[in-house]
């Protein structure tokens, strides 16, 4: 039997709550022309890809990959800043959550995206699952104003990604590597990398 550390439903059903009023309003595009989808949709995405692959993976904190997959984006577009998230849930949760937010004080997206990796890779494996479930989530589907530069931008970032984060979860590393691979349908060209 997979050995996993408990976690506690009425936790996360408090974490949920706080990051639904944190994010409430927030919206995004959608795959169809002029659609707006509710941000609190690509959260529960990412927690639904840590609760899947705690199925697969053995010796997870599941209390930690859930709480760090809900609270993810909280620092980067939230008023809510990495002390508050110290207090409310504990070192460990807030500094995966500080890794997996994007410095915005660096202007250049490939050097944003080399600190983002390093700064991820010296927290728990579970915060590197969180980082790979956070991009499969956005694989899903481009927003539909993307054209095919970015979308080859965004498969280049993903295959780094995975080369990067692959050893934290085998499980997610994979269907990483299977959305990457489904992603090039939505290139008008249909081309590959």
């Amino acid at each position: 039997m997979k050995e996993q550390k408990d976690w506690s439903i009425d936790e996360i059903q408090n974490v949920w709550k706080l990051v639904s009023k944190l994010h409430n309003g927030q919206k995004y595009g959608g795959f169809n022309e002029d659609e707006q989808v509710e941000y609190l949709n690509h959260i529960g995405g990412v927690v639904f890809e840590i609760i899947n692959a705690a199925r697969f993976t053995e010796n997870m904190n599941v209390d930690l990959a859930i709480k760090c997959a809900m609270l993810h984006d909280t620092i980067e577009d939230t008023e809510m800043k990495y002390e508050k998230v110290i207090d409310l849930f504990g070192a460990q949760v807030a500094s995966g959550v500080l890794a997996l937010t994007k410095d915005d004080k660096i202007e250049d997206s490939s050097e944003k995206m080399i600190d983002s990796l390093r700064r991820i890779k010296q927290q728990p494996i579970e915060v590197w699952a969180v980082k790979m479930a956070d991009r499969i989530s956005n694989l899903y589907e481009p927003p539909f104003y993307w054209n095919d530069d970015k979308k080859l931008k965004y498969i280049a970032e993903a295959e780094i990604l995975h080369h990067e984060l692959k050893d934290g979860n085998e499980y997610l590393a994979n269907r990483l590597k299977i959305k990457i691979n489904e992603y090039h349908r939505f290139l008008s060209s249909n081309q590959f990398v």
